[in-house]
């Protein structure tokens, strides 16, 4: 329906284009009056010379006649070319009249199809106002049209890919299968979706990994252990220096094994802090756009947000709100509480976000920003806890801060972001 539409305006528009076109194109009416009335109006005026003031219009003309001197000797209404000069200005017929064949004077006759012409042409011109009115509104409807079709579902398109590329995958994008972009929209989300459950399932592979390394941790620690110990029994009961020596550096190998064991452990918790942080200034003003697009549910109220200049990664900043927000989709789904305030003895803007769902237990706060620890109340919810973890991570690589903690009503967090300066 939209495509017809779309297909009548443009078809609209030709034909008002070929009707202006028309219309510039008509030749004006030519000037000049019915010469059969105007041989009339010299033939009565000459029948009539000597006694003009009986003189009757007949031909139903608009006329002035002169002596050879100039003077008018009969008009037929005022407001008419009194002089030859006038006339010939005007454009009128000027014809000499000769009673008995000899000249006595002149006959002026008025030119309408001057006034004619001047009415035609204003016609004309309001037409053409109409014409370039219609052509402006066209234009304007088919901007518009343009606008809600094509410009913002493409910017809709690239700030999912921009989040997309960010690495956040859990905010669908709005499908409408009636714009021009419909197709790619469903498409670009079931991209959305394959990747979080790529994602899910890459994440699901590092818990397993993280796993595995705990027990062949555990179960290689045990016989080092068993060895270690024999090897220390061995050299407490061997009498020999050589066999002493043996057990010494059986004993010393066992150690370094340990110490092994626990590096690998611990180098498996640090592939995720290789995200790229960029801090960078930009207004206060900014957070509204972030917020609006981390709550697409919107759940949360709007916040006042003083104005000052913040130190942070838009792109990362982004990301801190959407896992807040999604976790708070995901464990609460209640409504959110947004406020926001400045801690200027510290130098940040304190932004809180507290939900509605009471909370977690105690001495579970703690934990919720660890990699892989998820509350006790998630175990039934699709998740890898990591978005608080790489949350913190962010927060701490652009100066600032996150806090979780048990509010009046349900879990809060706190984003402190670094500012460097107030607003106007």
């Amino acid at each position: 329906m939209k495509k017809r539409a779309f297909l009548f305006c443009v078809l609209l528009v030709f034909l008002v284009q070929v009707s202006f076109l028309a219309v510039l194109l008509v030749p004006d009416d030519p000037a000049g009056q019915d010469p059969v009335a105007v041989n009339e109006v010299v033939k009565t005026v000459e029948a009539d010379w000597d006694e003009m003031w009986n003189h009757t219009n007949a031909a139903g003309l608009s006329y002035v006649v002169l002596d050879q001197n100039g003077v008018v000797r009969y008009r037929t209404r005022n407001h008419l070319s009194e002089t030859v000069f006038q006339a010939a200005a005007h454009g009128d017929t000027i014809l000499d009249v000769a009673p008995q064949g000899k000249t006595a004077g002149k006959v002026l006759i008025y030119n309408t199809a001057v006034k004619e012409n001047a009415s035609r042409r204003g016609r004309l011109f309001w037409g053409m106002a109409a014409l370039l009115l219609l052509q402006a509104f066209l234009a304007a409807c088919y901007f518009f049209y343009l606008e809600r079709a094509v410009f913002r579902p493409f910017q809709k398109l690239r700030g999912f890919a921009q989040r997309v590329a960010g690495g956040n995958l859990d905010i669908p994008l709005a499908m409408d299968r009636h714009n021009l972009f419909g197709a790619f929209t469903e498409s670009f989300d079931l991209m959305r979706t394959e990747l979080k459950k790529a994602r899910m399932a890459e994440a699901k592979a590092n818990a397993q990994k993280k796993e595995l390394v705990a027990k062949l941790s555990h179960d290689i620690k045990t016989p080092v252990a068993s060895i270690r110990a024999a090897a220390e029994v061995g050299l407490a009961l061997s009498e020999s220096e050589r066999m002493q020596d043996n057990y010494t550096q059986i004993i010393r190998k066992a150690d370094q094994i340990h110490t092994l064991v626990n590096d690998l452990f611990a180098a498996a918790l640090k592939e995720l802090s290789q995200l790229p942080v960029i801090p960078a200034d930009f207004e206060s003003g900014v957070l509204f756009e972030l917020l609006e697009n981390a709550d697409y549910l919107h759940r949360a109220n709007p916040a006042d947000i003083p104005e000052c200049l913040l130190r942070a990664d838009r792109l990362r900043l982004q990301q801190v709100f959407d896992n807040l927000f999604a976790n708070s989709y995901k464990y609460a789904g209640t409504d959110i509480l947004l406020s926001a305030s400045l801690d200027q003895e510290n130098g940040y803007l304190v932004l809180t976000i507290e939900d509605f769902g009471g909370g977690v237990l105690k001495d579970e706060l703690a934990l919720l920003k660890e990699k892989f620890r998820r509350g006790k109340n998630a175990h039934e919810t699709e998740g890898a806890g990591l978005g608080l973890y790489i949350s913190d991570y962010f927060m701490k690589e652009m100066g600032g801060e996150l806090f979780v903690e048990n509010g009046a009503h349900g879990l809060r967090a706190c984003v402190k972001i670094a500012f460097s300066g107030m607003g106007d």
